[in-house]
């Protein structure tokens, strides 16, 4: 009998986040608290920028996009969101997204399957995912198991479950 196995890798729906980023703009543009504000979204590759008028104004159309980032399913563990900037009279908030397991996050895993995982499990690190492989499936869904519960700071999906 083959070895089974599965992916672990960290990637965001682009889909998923082009409807949130237009759900959000929609929103910005139709709400009254936001009329004149001058706040705007914009995605650009793995960069969303928000600007508005005041720091308040700015993330709050912040909390709107993260807000509509959660309805469509995309983590926020994927935004990395600093402070607003003041550049000139607007203030700025230049987002971006991470993407892609690390080389030392997928050793945070592979480590965390080797102590806490079934003993049959074998990882191996190939580029920005992760693959894991047994003999049983019912211990790779026990990996999967304990990978979702496990505090990362980083969003896991789970891909080739073989």
């Amino acid at each position: 009998m083959a070895d089974s196995s599965f992916d672990v890798v960290s990637k965001i729906d682009r889909m998923e986040l082009d409807n949130a980023i237009n759900q959000a703009i929609r929103e910005i543009d139709t709400r009254f608290d936001f009329k004149n504000t001058g706040a705007k979204i914009e995605l650009t590759g793995d960069k969303i920028a928000i600007e508005a008028d005041t720091e308040e104004r700015a993330k709050a159309t912040l909390d709107v996009v993260k807000d509509k980032l959660i309805k469509r399913g995309v983590s926020l563990k994927h935004l990395e969101a600093p402070e607003p900037q003041l550049s000139g009279k607007i203030y700025k908030i230049a987002c971006t997204l991470k993407e892609g397991i690390s080389t030392e996050n997928a050793k945070k895993v592979a480590k965390f399957l080797r102590d806490e995982g079934p003993k049959s499990i074998k990882t191996q690190i190939q580029g920005d995912e992760l693959r894991v492989t047994s003999k049983s499936r019912d211990d790779l869904q026990e990996a999967i198991e304990q990978i979702k519960n496990g505090k990362f700071d980083f969003a896991v999906q789970f891909v080739n479950f073989r």
